[in-house]
């Protein structure tokens, strides 16, 4: 009798260990569970393809570089985490504008990462161009005189963020809360190719 006593007063006394360790803070000094807003800005590129919808002056593609910006907030919830962010992109080349919103969820891996995927909404507007994009059978220049198709409709994509210890930086940055996030989106039924590099400011 006494040594079942024993025993189950080291079971017990073992058990929370766990628990503690999901209560305490996360490596990069964010708490297990509470609210992490940040902001992040970066840039990409973007490239939508629409071969079956080719106009008579042969544009068929929309692509450009973005500048993005970022604002959100991620809920750690131990080593899982979700959240929601908005975005906007001022684009070149074809692009004008582009903006949403997504939700992300994920898992949080060593001293600061995450690995996420991320579903949102976005639209797109092209810029108003009148450049000649072709030659009539006189050798006359033709205008596309309008603008690139407008866009919207569901994103979603992958992506990752390191802490500055998970790229052998700690001894420079220390808990500055940076990250760098690289990330692919594609939109609707796969018309775009998306990657994109930001530095995360979280607070």
């Amino acid at each position: 009798m006494n040594s079942r006593l024993l025993l189950t007063a080291a079971v017990l006394s073992l058990a929370p260990a766990p628990l503690f360790a999901q209560d305490a803070d996360a490596p990069d000094g964010t708490p297990a569970f509470g609210i992490e807003p940040y902001v992040a800005i970066g840039g990409g590129y973007d490239i939508y393809d629409t071969p079956n919808e080719q106009n008579e002056f042969g544009v068929n593609s929309t692509e450009g570089a973005v500048i993005n910006g970022i604002v959100g907030a991620n809920v750690p919830l131990g080593p899982l985490f979700v959240g929601a962010e908005g975005f906007g992109s001022k684009g070149f080349n074809d692009i004008d504008w582009e903006y949403g919103a997504a939700g992300r969820f994920g898992v949080r891996v060593g001293d600061s990462g995450l690995f996420y995927g991320r579903v949102g909404y976005m639209w797109v507007e092209g810029r108003e161009s009148h450049d000649p994009v072709l030659l009539d059978a006189d050798g006359d220049q033709l205008q596309y005189d309008g603008s690139i198709r407008d866009r919207d409709g569901v994103i979603y994509g992958i992506g990752a963020e390191v802490g500055p210890k998970d790229i052998g930086l700690g001894g420079l940055t220390g808990n500055s809360g940076v990250r760098l996030r690289f990330g692919v989106d594609t939109f609707k039924d796969f018309e775009s190719f998306r990657p994109s590099a930001s530095a995360v400011f979280h607070f």
